[in-house]
C-alpha cells in the first residue's frame, strides 16, 4: 500500500448546505495514488489543540492532482476546517485503506446516506472510465431534507447516471428512508456499494443477502491514526474476532462484518 504525506494547498472551499462543505486541495501524490473508497488523515491545524488528525474519504479526484473532501460541521476540528481560505496549507496523510472491487462490466448500485454520500462521488466516475454507459446501473441517494441532499445528487446527474432519492421529510423524493427503493432495484443488479448510517447499511447488507446480491460497505468510525497503530478503529467481524477499519477496511464486503 502506497501512502504519502503531503503538504497540500487549498484550491477553493464551498458551503454546500448550512453545515456541509467541499474542500478542494492539490495533492498530486495522494490524488495519483487514490482508489475510490480509500480515506486521508487531515491535520486541521498547526498547533496542538485539536492534537488528533481528522479522518476524511476521498470524495473526488481529478487527473490534474486535486482532492475533494466533504465534511459537516460537527466539532472543533471540522469547525476549523470550515474555516480554511483558498491557499491556505493543510498536512494530509494518505491513500490510506482499502477500497471498492470495481465492478467493470455488469450493473451496479450505488447507495448512500447524508455523509455517507461522500466516497461514492469518486466511485461513480471512477466506474465510467472502463466504458460502460451510466445509465445501466442505479443510484440511490438519501439525507434528512433537500438542502442537504441536492448539492449531492447533481454529482450524480452530471455524470449521467439516474438517480432515485429520498429525505426524511419528504422535502425531496419519496418520504421515508433510502433502503426502501432498494427492493425493485436488486433483481437487475450484479453488486451494491454503500456508504452511510449503519442501521441503514444494515439493512442493505441482509436484503442483498436475500437476494444473493454482492454487497460491499464502507464503514465511518472514530479513528485515532488512521495507520493500524492505535487500534481505536476496530469493529466486531462476522467470524467473531476483530476487524480494523483504517486497514483492513474501511470497505468491507457485507459477510466480513457482524452487524
Amino acid at each position: 500500500m502506497v501512502e504519502f504525506q503531503e503538504k497540500c494547498r487549498v484550491a477553493s472551499i464551498d458551503q454546500m448546505a448550512s453545515d456541509v462543505y467541499r474542500l478542494t486541495v492539490h495533492a498530486p501524490l495522494i490524488a495519483a495514488a487514490a482508489h475510490p473508497g480509500q480515506f486521508v488523515m487531515v491535520r486541521v491545524a498547526d498547533r496542538y489543540d485539536p492534537l488528533l488528525r481528522r479522518p476524511f474519504s476521498i470524495h473526488q479526484q481529478s487527473s490534474g492532482g486535486t482532492l475533494g473532501l466533504l465534511f459537516k460541521t460537527i466539532g472543533k476540528g471540522t469547525n476549523i476546517l470550515a474555516a480554511v481560505t483558498v491557499g491556505d496549507s493543510l498536512d494530509l496523510i494518505g491513500p490510506l485503506g482499502r477500497g471498492f472491487d470495481l465492478e467493470r462490466e455488469r450493473p451496479v448500485c450505488i447507495i448512500g446516506g447524508g455523509m455517507g454520500i461522500a466516497p461514492l462521488c469518486f466511485l461513480a466516475r471512477q466506474l465510467l472510465l472502463s466504458d460502460r454507459q451510466p445509465e445501466m446501473d442505479h443510484v440511490l441517494l438519501g439525507a434528512r431534507n433537500r438542502e442537504e441532499l441536492s448539492p449531492l445528487v447533481d454529482d450524480f446527474i452530471d455524470l449521467g447516471y439516474p438517480v432515485q432519492t429520498a429525505t426524511d421529510d419528504g422535502s425531496m423524493g419519496q418520504h421515508g428512508y433510502i433502503p426502501d427503493l432498494l427492493d425493485a432495484v436488486l433483481p437487475a443488479v450484479s453488486r451494491v456499494y454503500t456508504c452511510g448510517p449503519h442501521p441503514m447499511m444494515k439493512i442493505i447488507v441482509e436484503k442483498c443477502r436475500q437476494a444473493d446480491v454482492s454487497c460491499q460497505v464502507s464503514l465511518e468510525t472514530h479513528m485515532a491514526c488512521g495507520l493500524g497503530a492505535c487500534l481505536g478503529c476496530t469493529v466486531p467481524g462476522a467470524d467473531g474476532k476483530y476487524v480494523h477499519v483504517c486497514r483492513q477496511g474501511p470497505v468491507f464486503y457485507g459477510g466480513e462484518v457482524a452487524w
